[in-house]
């Protein structure tokens, strides 16, 4: 089986270099590369042609920007293998990960499959703690990469995600560029009947923000996704979506009423709850990374992600937000 790596790519030659490195030391050698600059300034070049005159099967293509999901259609189309391997270029991945791919793909009979995200030893405390909101049960993401935890079937993710050649000539790729165009595919792919799975040991290490700031305007436009894929698939929004809106709103009206009403014992239970919930978040953080550091930055990136994906939601389901 021939597999084609797509990764579409904005401005990061540094990443794509690390993740490129990774993919040259892959212990399954039967692979090509498929790399879309999605309108760059800051291009890849130098770092394509220093991985192709090592003799690793490149394939660059240059395109004015249309965003991620339409130029990994870009990539579909030229594309020689007969799985599609998406990954988003801040990735690294282990030695073994092709290799686990195949063995899992060719035992389930898997179309379409996506795998689970962790930190990396050498990343900073703030994209520890990042990682921890994103994959943590305390947070809604506790249901983005662990096999227990899924309910129903699996909708892989696009940051680390196959798909077979026939799904891509039978759906024809994304519909959508953004605002959930990952989901939106997945949803469609099983809707028309091919068969998803998550195979947890094929992980990859995800970058993600290095910033609060940055990772508060991507959970935003997260909870605005959201909404957009409802447009697509009503039935798909369901209570647990509504998760952050309630936190968001649950905080605030604990920490107001405490404020004006701390003798009202209603307001000493809903103070309590939240501070507990808090709590939790800080000690489970600092006892996974054995810091208390990454601990506080954890429960600061939790409600970072909570409070922001919330208000995006919120924001457009009542229609205030005009550009998509």
């Amino acid at each position: 089986m021939l597999f084609s790596f797509i990764i579409p790519v904005y401005n990061r030659p540094d990443e794509l270099d690390e993740l490129l490195f990774c993919i040259q030391n892959q212990t399954q050698k039967n692979f090509e590369i498929v790399i879309i600059e999605d309108g760059s300034k800051n291009t890849s070049k130098d770092v394509v042609s220093k991985y192709q005159s090592c003799g690793l099967p490149i394939n660059y293509l240059e395109k004015d920007n249309a965003g991620q999901g339409f130029a990994r259609n870009d990539g579909f189309k030229i594309a020689k293998g007969d799985f599609f391997i998406i990954l988003d270029s801040d990735a690294l991945i282990e030695p073994n990960y092709l290799q686990i791919v195949e063995k899992e793909i060719t035992e389930q009979k898997l179309d379409l499959f996506g795998g689970p995200d962790k930190d990396h030893p050498s990343f900073t405390a703030i994209q520890k703690a990042i990682s921890y909101s994103m994959t943590s049960l305390f947070t809604t993401g506790g249901i983005r990469g662990k096999k227990s935890n899924v309910a129903g079937t699996f909708h892989p993710r696009s940051f680390n995600m196959g798909i077979s050649r026939k799904v891509f000539e039978v759906t024809k790729g994304f519909k959508i560029t953004r605002m959930g165009e990952d989901i939106e595919f997945s949803i469609r792919c099983i809707s028309l009947g091919f068969k998803s799975g998550l195979i947890p040991e094929a992980f990859i290490y995800h970058k993600r923000r290095t910033s609060f700031g940055q990772f508060y305007k991507q959970l935003h436009f997260f909870g605005r996704a959201r909404i957009n894929i409802g447009r697509f698939f009503p039935k798909e929004l369901k209570l647990v979506h509504y998760f952050p809106l309630a936190y968001l709103m649950g905080s605030l009206f604990a920490i107001i009423s405490i404020t004006f009403f701390s003798n009202s014992p209603i307001s000493q239970i809903l103070f309590g709850g939240w501070v507990l919930y808090n709590l939790g978040i800080f000690i489970d953080a600092t006892r996974i990374y054995k810091s208390i550091k990454i601990g506080i930055l954890a429960l600061i990136a939790a409600n970072i992600q909570l409070s922001a994906y919330g208000l995006g939601f919120v924001k457009e389901k009542l229609g205030l937000i005009k550009d998509k």
